[in-house]
């Protein structure tokens, strides 16, 4: 028999400022993936993390 969903589910998380910033290094989106528990986190996450296209320390926000 096929297992359930567990608790644990993969997000994407996007760079909040690439959308907005012109004078960006490179033209892009930066996005990295990570799991959470969806019973301890239901609210979207939010993290900062480094954008190569910014060049620094962003906040990344999850996405769909």
């Amino acid at each position: 028999m096929a297992k359930a969903k567990g608790t644990r589910l993969v997000i994407t998380l996007e760079c909040t400022e690439c959308r907005s910033n012109d004078n960006q290094r490179k033209s892009g989106v930066s996005r990295y993936t990570t799991k959470k528990n969806r019973k301890n986190t239901p609210d979207r996450l939010e993290l900062k993390k480094f954008c190569k296209y910014c060049n620094q320390h962003t906040s990344h926000k999850e996405i769909k």
